[in-house]
């Protein structure tokens, strides 16, 4: 349940410290004193969207704190919701915050670590549910019906498997569409892509490097005639020339010529022997630049630059129209290939899909029927508790009837995320009147009444241990809003009740009464909280009954109630 509720800096709350107790406990408090501000700084800490409109003016930043205790099952459906560390402290403890900054920025902490505001909106629907006026006109949507009912029913888990079987359906059902749509058109897929693989065929592509290569040997070929030229210089002047003296014949003389002189030079074999390295090493360089030169240069190279300007050409049309590269087209090819196979084995394969989408329907069906028995089965539980529940609340001519129907469409049944129900809570709360849904009919008073008679139901049966109430009693007149008050206060048994009130009686039945007042301080309005008791009480719930001006039979009247609902102070 929420131990403590700390509010700084939002809107009149300058720094609010309001502890919590178990069973039920309501807040009053004149209009403007701060009783929605209370009501925000939860829904904040829940998750809610917040803007810089809620900072107190001319202060930085607003934050809102909770400290909830949590027991074996709250935790473990935290675990479960948000993961391993995400449960309570030491002391079985979990503390939320939040804060607003005014540049517009928020931040959340679960237990003093920073987390997305996203974590508080998946833990506040186990540790706190807040019922505002807002939330109350969900009840009017005939699509929280059905959640409803399967958690009063405890469906989650024939729920889940059945999601699961769900998917697989989908699944199914997506791929037999896909391939019957394919084949729809199949002739003509089968011309287009037999055409696309003998297009990329026909240019008998086989090296993923050939565009790189061809690319360095455009480069060179475009060079060929100053590499040819110069070459040839080289190569004349150094070793191979059909005209005039080379080098290396030269220096081969010089060797000759040498070799007569070694026995009159005293260094004369270390000479030659250096000459003769002289000669090797030109040699050696002419070949090597002859070998630089390549045999792709050689002949003619504008024949051969243009061959490969056109296979350059065939490469840049297939990747304009079958991927930015060689390996991407030739990926593309294989997938062609597949595609067609695919189409080829068509008939066989759509038939084999159909098979399977059968088989997958057929479980999901089983699946949803076991759901539909079971939400008939707890409908009808479900009816007669919100029936005892509306005439206790002062609706005694009211009918109400869960309908649990199955929509068909071509003989089979409407699959979807939850199973194949349509779920309709009707009612009718007038003699004569034909049963409709809830949300075409119901007053403002009497979807507070369906909303706490429903709340009843469920105690116990969701994660949330505190159910906060904001002005749960709006639209009904005293009497209905005593009932009302009796029926937190016996919900109260169950989970932790706290209600915003305007009622008297409301008021009157809580274990606990918080006032919210307004006050100046240094030219400045503040709200402040405090638990009342005894006299304190008494003129709090007298002042609500009779407005500005007290009597003493208003007084007397309070001091009645006060003692008919068991709060002697």
């Amino acid at each position: 349940m929420l131990l403590n509720l700390y509010i700084e800096n939002i809107a009149v709350a300058k720094r609010l410290d309001i502890p919590f107790g178990a069973g039920f406990t309501v807040l009053t408090g004149k209009t403007g004193a701060g009783k929605s501000v209370i009501i925000d700084s939860m829904l904040l800490l829940c998750g809610a969207k917040g803007g810089r409109e809620l900072i107190r003016t001319g202060e930085e930043k607003a934050s809102v704190t909770g400290l909830f205790s949590c027991g074996p099952g709250t935790a473990e459906a935290l675990t479960e919701a948000l993961g391993e560390g995400y449960g309570p402290d030491e002391n079985g403890e979990i503390q939320l915050s939040r804060t607003l900054g005014q540049d517009g920025r928020s931040s959340a902490r679960f237990n003093g670590r920073a987390v997305p505001v996203s974590v508080l909106r998946q833990a506040a629907p186990i540790l706190m549910e807040i019922q505002t006026q807002g939330e109350r006109d969900e009840y009017a949507d005939r699509q929280t019906y059905g959640p409803i009912l399967d958690t009063y029913g405890g469906h989650e888990e024939a729920v889940r498997e059945y999601g699961e079987k769900y998917a697989l359906y989908v699944k199914a059902k997506a791929a037999r569409d896909e391939l019957e749509e394919s084949l729809s058109q199949k002739e003509m897929m089968l011309d287009i892509l037999r055409y696309q693989k003998k297009e990329i065929d026909q240019a008998k592509l086989s090296d993923e490097q050939e565009e790189e290569k061809l690319d360095i040997l455009r480069n060179r070929l475009k060079s060929a005639e100053k590499i040819s030229k110069y070459s040839a210089v080289i190569n004349r002047a150094l070793a191979y020339s059909e005209k005039g003296a080379t080098a290396s014949y030269l220096m081969e003389r010089a060797e000759a010529a040498l070799e007569q002189l070694t026995d009159v030079i005293g260094n004369g074999e270390q000479l030659l022997e250096r000459l003769r390295s002289c000669r090797y090493e030109i040699n050696d360089i002419a070949e090597t630049v002859q070998d630089a030169l390549g045999s792709d240069v050689r002949g003619d190279p504008s024949a051969k630059l243009e061959q490969v300007e056109n296979r350059l050409a065939v490469i840049d049309r297939l990747k304009r129209k079958y991927g930015g590269s060689v390996p991407e087209i030739l990926a593309k090819r294989r997938e062609i290939g597949e595609k067609i196979s695919a189409l080829e084995e068509g008939d066989f394969r759509l038939a084999k899909l159909s098979r399977e989408l059968a088989e997958a329907e057929e479980a999901a069906c089983e699946s949803a029927e076991k759901i539909s028995r079971l939400r008939k089965e707890a409908g009808a539980r479900f009816t007669e508790e919100l029936v005892e529940s509306l005439r206790r609340l002062d609706m005694p001519k009211v009918r109400f009837r869960v309908a649990v129907d199955q929509p068909m469409e071509k003989g089979h049944h409407v699959l979807k995320p939850d199973g194949y129900d349509d779920v309709d809570f009707l009612i009718s709360v007038n003699t004569g009147e034909d049963l409709q849904s809830v949300g075409k009919v119901s007053s403002g008073g009497e979807l507070s009444r369906i909303t706490l008679a429903v709340k009843t139901a469920l105690a116990g049966k969701n994660d949330s241990e505190t159910i906060v109430f904001d002005e749960i009693d709006t639209g009904v007149s005293g009497g209905t809003s005593e009932r009302i008050g009796m029926m937190l206060r016996n919900l109260s048994k169950t989970v932790q009740i706290i209600a915003v009130t305007h009622s008297s009686q409301v008021a009157s039945t809580a274990d606990s009464h918080l006032l919210i007042e307004k006050r100046e301080d240094m030219g400045r309005t503040e709200s402040s909280v405090r638990y009342i008791s005894g006299d304190d009480r008494i003129a709090e719930i007298a002042r609500i009954i009779g407005g500005i001006n007290v009597t003493e039979k208003q007084t007397a009247a309070a001091v009645e109630m006060l003692g008919k609902n068991g709060n002697k102070n």
